[in-house]
């Protein structure tokens, strides 16, 4: 099951920012979760092979996700429309989706809020992007997959998800925390769980090297369908899970055709966005436009540090309308309120949470890791 990757509009969930700190306890208490001592035990290895192997035809159900990344308030991006069911709201808070999987062809989300909700909907061809609270629907006809490229890359996406673009799904999660095993991981099981009803193993996944801000991801692994049900991640700073998604309901049966059928309501503003066809050398996979100004990562594993460069004129971009802000002028407005650093590496802004840190240097340079800023500094003079 994969929601909404292949499709650069479609990671609308994590701006260039992070997460503001959430309530202690509120997800914890949620999904509380019990032991289940009627589970065959099984190990680490087995249950990596069992969710490696895993298919799933059809799901819906409710998810909650929450994050404690101890970052700044992050109100200054997205010109301040933070509301509960707004888009860009889930880099801050806990959140309530409800999620319905019909297959490759048929994908939605929707975040509930308490003035509304916002989805993003998947029905062959069409996807739409709608917020009820903004009365808004953005609609694009997703091109034909071309001969030689990968779902992601076929739509203009990037194969490696971004640092900051958070999973609203525990397989999402789950995927990204799998992709980082190689040696530099130790991979045990502790006991089992029951998540959403159902009895799970628990997976966990912890960094070798010290250097990590990650203390360890532990994963619930439905012991029937062999599914994340749920996924922690531990910051070396917290107690409590710094980052967290999890069903709290869920069903496997065929969603009705009706959940993917989207028709705009009367009094919405409806952007059509046109498909450009890719040209053959797209196609063919010789377009190196998609890779120029790609950061370069130093470093592998759980201390990886992808370093690069702000565009042109990211900093200073202003809106042209009277009242508005512009990325640039947002962007400065939220480095004002972070520490100034400076070392043999230059100088800049730091953005130092609890899974993860950047800077920013004052020469448009950037550096992210779930590293301490040490580890930027050291990766930024590497480079």
């Amino acid at each position: 099951m994969s929601l909404f990757t292949d499709h650069p509009r479609a990671r609308w969930a994590a701006p260039a920012a992070a997460v503001a700190v959430v309530a202690a306890g509120t997800l914890v208490t949620n999904l509380t979760a019990s032991a289940d001592p009627s589970l065959p035990p099984r190990s680490a290895a087995q249950l990596l092979a069992d969710v490696q192997r895993a298919q799933l035809a059809y799901v819906s159900g409710t998810v909650v996700q929450s994050a404690d990344l101890g970052l700044p308030d992050l109100s200054a991006l997205g010109g301040g429309r933070q509301g509960s069911s707004s888009l860009q709201s889930v880099v801050t808070g806990t959140h309530t989706w409800r999620v319905w999987y019909g297959g490759e062809q048929q994908q939605r989300l929707a975040l509930v809020g308490s003035l509304g909700e916002s989805d993003v909907i998947r029905n062959g061809r069409d996807l739409w992007l709608w917020s009820s609270d903004q009365k808004t629907a953005e609609h694009y006809r997703l091109p034909a997959k071309p001969a030689g490229r990968t779902h992601d890359e076929q739509a203009g996406g990037s194969a490696s998800p971004r640092a900051t673009d958070l999973p609203k799904t525990p397989e999402e999660a789950a995927k990204r925390a799998l992709a980082a095993l190689d040696p530099t991981t130790a991979v045990t099981t502790s006991g089992s769980s029951v998540v959403a009803g159902r009895s799970a193993y628990d997976l966990v996944l912890k960094p070798r090297d010290p250097a990590s801000l990650v203390a360890s991801v532990r994963i619930s692994v439905d012991a029937k369908r062999h599914i994340p049900l749920r996924v922690q991640a531990y910051s070396t700073k917290r107690a409590n899970p710094a980052f967290e998604v999890g069903f709290t309901s869920i069903d496997f049966g065929r969603p009705d055709a009706r959940q993917f059928a989207f028709n705009p309501p009367p009094g919405t503003k409806v952007t059509e966005h046109p498909v450009t066809a890719p040209d053959k050398a797209k196609a063919q996979g010789k377009d190196k436009t998609r890779t120029k100004g790609a950061p370069t990562v130093v470093g592998k594993g759980w201390t990886a540090v992808a370093v690069g460069s702000l565009p042109p004129g990211a900093l200073t971009s202003g809106s042209t309308k009277p009242g508005q802000r512009g990325q640039g002028d947002q962007l400065q407005a939220l480095l004002k309120n972070l520490p100034r650093v400076s070392g043999s590496w230059g100088s800049g802004r730091l953005l130092n949470g609890t899974l993860f840190s950047a800077v920013l240097t004052d020469d448009g340079r950037y550096a992210v890791g779930a590293v301490k800023p040490e580890g930027l500094y050291a990766a930024l003079k590497a480079r």
